[in-house]
């Protein structure tokens, strides 16, 4: 399938696309960048201390808009749901991420390679809703570090690092979620387990055994299910394994997207494009399917033959979820930890510490060691 945004029309007053965001609020006091505070759920200003509460457009007073697949898939969106971003790309990870326009060299957030920002723009389609923050950078270090200490040989050095070393940082990951209405016809087959008591001879001797069979009838019928939100990455830039451990997400906690929770923080631009998407969340549903048709068909054995899905009423929403990212240089190696935002579940990669473990094969070998002269003591063998 093409691309889902649509080619570039002639701009005019109404229809021109957004230009690109930097995500940053002056604080009408002092002048200074207003931040987005997760715990005080407002806009604050570090340096004089001025606060603004941010406007209450709740999903309960507007209800997140989901929009129409085929439209974006066939590029007829209305243009005021594309926006033009400027992002870089990281040579070393693949991350797209906004930066401000002053910014022109820094570090990715996600590995911790040099990168220097770029000046191109990127259509996108526009988020519609944004899960904020409600974790700050203490409380999500503090759950890196508790996570941290629980690792069996994990590096002293690493834990020490980490724990004093560079700030993390708040990054809104980009997903996909999918509505969709199906209805499912099948074949198969019921199996009934039932019993038959046979003859043998065992050892010489007749002997009655129970012997299980499994009798089978044909089956056919239809299901349905309505599937709603079903989540799906769209950025390349951390493991699937460490996006899937932050899990569950609170998605009726989402908001209707507003620039102001994205002050202070950086938004990574997606990756995944919304039929790869789809593709993606049309797998795990018909894993759902599958376990419906199962139980439809009921006994207690199944065999499926023929699953027909027709899928109705396809819409989808671009959405921010947030992430506290840690990437740390150790010793030559890359680790990358992931916080999750709102819950502070941790996901990361694995250190290990070569001397702990060496130190615990030896210890292992003293104690196997003491074992066995103390058993041979018992033994009269010494």
């Amino acid at each position: 399938m093409s691309h889902p945004s649509p080619p570039a029309p002639e701009p005019d007053e109404e229809t021109a696309a957004t230009p690109a965001q930097d995500h940053r609020f002056p604080c009408p006091q002092c002048g200074a960048d207003y931040r987005f505070d997760p715990g005080a759920g407002r806009l604050i200003c570090d340096h004089c201390g001025h606060e603004e509460v941010i406007a209450d457009t709740g999903s309960d007073l507007h209800p997140i808009k989901e929009l129409d697949f085929k439209a974006a898939v066939d590029a007829r969106l209305p243009e005021q749901e594309i926006e033009e971003t400027r992002v870089t790309r990281c040579t070393g990870c693949g991350a797209e991420v906004e930066f401000d326009p002053d910014i022109h060299a820094t570090e990715c957030p996600f590995c911790a390679t040099p990168v220097v920002t770029g000046t191109g723009m990127h259509r996108h389609i526009k988020p519609r809703g944004v899960l904020p923050f409600a974790l700050d950078e203490g409380a999500a270090k503090q759950a890196m570090n508790d996570w941290l200490g629980r690792l069996w040989f994990a590096p002293n050095g690493l834990q020490d690092y980490a724990r004093k070393g560079r700030r993390m940082q708040g990054i809104y990951v980009p997903f996909w979620t999918f509505d969709a209405d199906t209805r499912s016809d099948y074949t198969g087959e019921r199996g009934t387990v039932y019993y038959v008591t046979r003859t043998v001879t065992r050892n010489g001797k007749r002997v009655q055994q129970r012997v299980q069979k499994v009798r089978w009838r044909h089956a056919s019928g239809r299901v349905a299910r309505f599937f709603d939100d079903v989540l799906v990455l769209a950025s390349r830039s951390l493991p699937k394994r460490f996006t899937d451990g932050l899990a569950p997400w609170d998605l009726s906690a989402l908001e209707p997207y507003q620039p102001e929770f994205l002050a202070g923080f950086r938004a990574e631009a997606y990756q995944v494009e919304l039929d790869e998407g789809f593709a993606e969340a049309r797998d795990h549903m018909d894993r759902v399917i599958q376990r419906d048709v199962r139980f439809d068909i009921g006994g207690d054995r199944q065999r499926i033959h023929t699953i027909d899905t027709a899928v109705s009423d396809v819409t989808f929403k671009h959405v921010l979820l947030p992430v506290w990212l840690a990437a740390y240089k150790y010793r030559g190696q890359s680790y990358r930890f992931v916080v999750n935002g709102r819950t502070g579940r941790v996901q990361g990669e694995r250190p290990w510490s070569a001397w702990k473990i060496a130190f615990a094969v030896l210890v292992g070998l003293i104690l196997a060691g003491g074992v066995g002269y103390l058993i041979a003591l018992e033994q009269g063998a010494l």
